[in-house]
């Protein structure tokens, strides 16, 4: 059995794991000769990140409204779309209301497609959301790549898409804050 993680996946379809502490001699301890599941703090609706397609498009008219089309007639959301383009060529960043939905539309679209993860907050009600959330990863001393807007219903002021160095690190700091961390299982209930 091989251990892949989900963004390795092989070709065709993820590696699907047994629950945890199940081993495939049968030993409830996992002290026995067999592959051990890894722990279930893996990728999940629980994940305290949301997981982001990053879509390369040429710079030609009309390419971006094709990814567009192609995603909402497929009945998704797009919470979050953020572009970086160039003189040939352009980066779409998409965050969706159902990525198990987008996965599988990408994986069977001729999108070239690379997956990431980054953290999204809810921007608290407060003068200076952006800041906030930005003086909280900065006392960790978190390298910010890059961050955009979402859309959230039920909020005043939306959220923020967060790409870091390290998401363990940054999720432990948000955990830690008045911040509101959102989860993919979050936003598929939010717009559903």
């Amino acid at each position: 059995m091989s251990l892949e993680r989900d963004d390795e996946s092989p070709p065709g379809g993820s590696t699907k794991f047994p629950p945890p502490g199940d081993v495939e001699d049968g030993s409830a301890e996992g002290g026995g000769v067999g592959t051990v599941a890894p722990p279930r703090t893996a990728r999940g609706r629980d994940w305290a990140a949301l997981r982001q397609f990053s879509v390369f498009l040429e710079n030609r008219v009309g390419k971006l409204a094709d990814l567009t089309r192609t995603v909402e007639n497929a009945g998704l959301r797009i919470v979050g779309l953020s572009i970086q383009d160039n003189s040939d060529s352009a980066v779409a960043r998409l965050i969706v209301d159902d990525y198990e939905r987008a996965h599988e539309l990408f994986d069977l679209s001729e999108f070239c497609t690379f997956e990431s993860d980054v953290i999204a907050v809810e921007l608290p009600d407060v003068r200076s959301p952006v800041t906030d959330a930005c003086r909280t990863l900065l006392r960790a001393e978190l390298d910010v790549h890059y961050a955009y807007t979402i859309a959230l219903p039920d909020t005043p002021r939306g959220g923020l898409a967060i790409y870091v160095d390290d998401v363990d690190l940054a999720l432990d700091v948000l955990g830690n804050s008045r911040l509101t961390v959102v989860t993919e299982g979050d936003l598929k209930s939010r717009f559903e």
